[in-house]
């Protein structure tokens, strides 16, 4: 028979095994959850360095789509506008026309060489004996090419002298007199606008560093050094200082700006290492008819370089959720009100759709704010129709809006109670949740749009391809010369302008300029020249604006 103490140590040891197993259990359901994150990071890092770059679902997610909602709850619009969407679609079902099979024809502003192909004399002759006649004719083109062509302009400075006297000792007048220098950009040097223009293009818009040039010229008989191209840069851009001034005070006169920075790796930097990471920074802003692009090179990812860029500037700031742009608000005297970018929180979730085996939640975060964007899209085209009005487009986007971030967020606030933080799908919902505010505040202001593409699109992408090729500056000055030179083609471009041709024309111009209201005359917005670069034009043009000034 057991005695009570048996029995109570019996209890005891129960106890003792139950809260023992418990406590396995929890650490074996932390070592389960442990593993899975590692799982999904593991996938994750595969998929970024082997997969696509593209934010994009997996296919076979596409078409699991079904599975976790409903496809009218992706494509749903409004009863008011439903009849209209599907009208639309109908005809544009209709009007679709399928492209014409072959090749392109060439550019009819290209110039034409007309080469005759005959038969011989002896089968002009028909077999009857009588003459054959040309009765038409048989057109076919091809392109060619004729590979750049350097020429050296010798320029002959007339001097002047009296034969009858040594000179009266008036300096105003002379006994010999030369003809005056034509201005140029480097005074002394031997590159031409057009020279230094095909350097500038070929290094910032087609992304060929100046070794290459170096090789290039070398093969055309013409030695270059990358030396030489790299001095004709600051000089150049030291020159062209007060024309990126004007353009860079067109931020401060809007109230929509985007920004954005990049890395960049910068040599003989004083008290830093060639190995320490730089950054470029590229603000985005001004009137719609005046946009201009800003880039700038710091050592640091300070906030303190975005308050110096932004200076002087209020209104609605769009940027990812990067802390530097969060203190800009903390100051009540800043003026500045955070928007942030959608694009960076759905590729959160994209990411994580990507290492699941099935669709989820993921998925359905991507299919919802979709939705934000299918409205985007369809409103922002009424409006560039002439269909609405700005103040139309604000109204209606509000409405149909509102509702759907309501949705979306109360849906996360529900997935963040039982998805755990720490997986891919948990941090792009505590991501999304903790930038709400800046996240919903895009329909605030017409000119704001649900992303930053944008800035990323245009500003980023093109230096990113060419800091890939030329992988460094070699200088802080260089760089600071290279933002200028990207500021100012950037900006080209977003005005519909050939970049190469403007740099010809503000490189020609620069000498001339004398005033602020000179400069002026040169800003994008204030400048037109053909889509294709045309020297003749350009110096036609340069010369009504020589003899103007």
């Amino acid at each position: 028979m057991e005695t009570p103490v048996a029995t109570a140590d019996l209890l005891q040891a129960n106890q003792d095994l139950h809260a023992e197993n418990e406590n396995l259990k929890a650490v074996n359901d932390q070592l389960k959850a442990k593993n899975e994150q590692l799982v999904f990071e593991l996938l994750l890092a595969k998929q970024r360095h082997f997969g696509r770059s593209a934010d994009v679902l997996p296919e076979q997610a596409d078409l699991d789509l079904d599975m976790v909602f409903d496809e009218a709850e992706v494509t749903e619009v409004p009863e008011a506008d439903t009849e209209t969407e599907e009208k639309e679609e109908t005809e544009e079902i209709s009007s679709y026309t399928r492209k014409k099979a072959g090749r392109k024809a060439l550019p009819k502003d290209l110039p034409r060489v007309e080469k005759i192909i005959d038969i011989p004399e002896e089968e002009k002759r028909c077999a009857c004996g009588a003459c054959k006649q040309v009765i038409g004719e048989e057109v076919s083109e091809k392109l060619l090419y004729i590979p750049a062509t350097m020429l050296v302009i010798q320029y002959k400075r007339l001097k002047y002298g009296c034969r009858d006297c040594e000179g009266s000792g008036d300096e105003d007048h002379p006994a010999v007199q030369t003809a005056p220098a034509v201005p140029a950009i480097i005074p002394k040097g031997i590159a031409t606008a057009s020279l230094l223009s095909t350097v500038f293009a070929n290094k910032f818009i087609d992304h060929l560093p100046y070794y290459r040039q170096e090789q290039r010229f070398k093969r055309q008989g013409v030695k270059i050094s990358r030396q030489d191209m790299s001095n004709w840069q600051l000089k150049c851009t030291k020159v062209l200082t007060p024309l990126a001034a004007l353009m860079n005070k067109q931020i401060k006169a809007a109230d929509v700006a985007h920004i954005d920075e990049t890395v960049l790796q910068v040599l003989n930097e004083p008290l830093r290492k060639d190995t320490q990471k730089g950054y470029m920074w590229v603000v985005r802003g001004g009137p719609p008819d005046k946009i201009v692009y800003r880039y700038h090179y710091d050592p640091t990812r300070s906030s303190d370089v975005a308050k110096l860029l932004l200076d002087g500037f209020t209104g609605y700031l769009m940027s990812d959720a990067y802390s530097a742009y969060k203190t800009l608000t903390e100051s009540k005297t800043e003026g500045i009100t955070n928007v942030f970018c959608w694009a960076h929180s759905r590729r959160r979730f994209v990411e994580a759709a990507k290492v699941q085996k099935k669709a989820g939640t993921a998925h359905e975060a991507v299919g919802m704010i979709k939705h934000l964007y299918i409205i985007e899209k369809k409103l922002r085209g009424q409006l560039e129709q002439g269909e609405i009005t700005v103040e139309q487009f604000s109204e209606k986007r509000k409405e149909l809006v509102k509702p759907q971030l309501k949705k979306i967020h109360q849906w996360l606030k529900k997935k963040a109670l039982i998805i755990p933080p720490k997986t891919l799908v948990g941090e792009a919902i505590h991501y999304t949740l903790n930038n709400w505010e800046p996240l919903e505040r895009y329909i605030e202001h017409p000119a704001l749009r649900p992303d930053n593409n944008v800035m990323e699109r245009e500003g980023i992408k093109p230096f990113v391809i060419s800091r890939k090729n030329w992988i460094f500056s070699g200088s802080p000055d260089g760089a600071e010369s290279s933002s200028m030179l990207f500021s100012i083609i950037t900006t080209a471009k977003e005005h519909k302008l050939n970049p190469q041709a403007y740099l010809y024309y503000i490189l020609e111009m620069a000498p001339y300029m004398k005033s602020l209201e000179d400069w002026e005359t040169l800003l994008p917005w204030n400048v037109k020249l053909p889509p294709v670069l045309d020297r003749a034009y350009i110096e036609q043009t340069m010369d009504s604006l020589i003899k103007s000034l």
